[in-house]
């Protein structure tokens, strides 16, 4: 395996998860009930996104419009950016990180971002933290359709990136980020940091397991050569 690029997740992987994910999907679940979806089909343990594709489901068999369709969405992830705005101000950069981003920008390796948080979001924390020119692509939610673990999601950084599968690694501390890299046949990187446990990271696919950001640019050594070594 020649490896060409490093694909991160950025809310549990690059800086800490601090998102409180049940006031959002609370607040999301009510905005839909609101608008006329069963509460009967909204469930507190699904995601936003999950969530949606119900909303898009039941709009259209009560023949709703695309234009309500699509302001329903829109409404729902504002709520959602307005819980990511907030955190991104109170997170914090895991330690090494940005050590890790310096070690694969010398080793000469692409880097992108593949993350279900907003564009807003996103940049702020970049910006925030000075680590935005390491990164040669961003995918955040706002450019897909389907977010992860939907493989559209990744594909999207792959074809940003104007990389392989196989010529990439994927870095997520979530059975999301694991899922999309198996079913595209990317090397997948678990970090248990995040969301989920190491015992779910590999059974959701992770190829290798790491517990710091510090040990990836050994690990991507021992994975295979970068371009600067063919």
């Amino acid at each position: 395996m020649v490896v060409k690029a490093v694909i991160f997740d950025l809310d549990g992987t690059i800086v800490a998860f601090n998102i409180d994910f049940k006031a959002v999907r609370a607040e999301v679940r009510s905005f839909l009930i609101s608008i006329g979806l069963p509460a009967s089909i909204l469930s507190l343990n699904e995601s936003i996104f999950e969530m949606l594709k119900k909303t898009e489901i039941f709009m259209k068999n009560h023949d709703k419009s695309q234009k309500s369709m699509v302001e329903a969405r829109e409404k729902a992830l504002a709520i959602a950016e307005k819980y990511e705005l907030e955190a991104a101000k109170n997170t914090s950069l895991f330690p090494g990180a940005v050590e890790a981003l310096k070690a694969l920008k010398e080793m000469k390796l692409k880097m992108g971002l593949c993350t279900v948080n907003g564009q807003r979001s996103t940049d702020y924390v970049l910006k925030r933290f000075k680590i935005e020119d390491y990164f040669d692509a961003l995918v955040p939610r706002d450019k897909v359709k389907y977010v992860k673990p939907n493989s559209e999601h990744l594909e999207a950084a792959l074809k940003a990136l104007k990389v392989k599968a196989d010529e990439a690694i994927v870095v997520g501390d979530s059975v999301m980020d694991m899922k999309c890299a198996r079913e595209l046949k990317v090397t997948a990187v678990g970090l248990p940091t995040g969301v989920s446990s190491p015992k779910d990271l590999i059974s959701s696919g992770a190829n290798y397991f790491i517990t710091s950001l510090a040990d990836l640019p050994s690990l991507i050594e021992y994975v295979g050569r970068t371009p600067e070594k063919q």
